[in-house]
């Protein structure tokens, strides 16, 4: 991991394309600004946890596996 110290209003780049700026830093929080192409996916770590459990829940779900297979199975005329 790399560690930064970093002022507001000073920022890093990842890459060419995303640059990551201080924007307020408060008692226990530190506010930080993002611009990124569109095409490039910003996702809170705790959403993109809450999502990866959701969908290995949802993936060991039988009734979900039996559903799938019916779906899979039928022809389409």
């Amino acid at each position: 991991m790399l560690v930064l110290s970093r002022k507001v209003g000073e920022s890093i780049f990842i890459g060419n394309d995303v640059e990551v700026q201080v924007v307020s830093i408060s008692k226990d929080k530190v506010k930080l600004g993002f611009e990124a192409p569109k095409n490039i996916l910003l996702i809170r770590g705790e959403l993109r946890l809450a999502v990866a459990g959701a969908n290995l829940q949802a993936s060991r779900s039988e009734k979900n596996i039996s559903l799938l297979k019916n779906i899979s199975l039928k022809k389409i005329d």
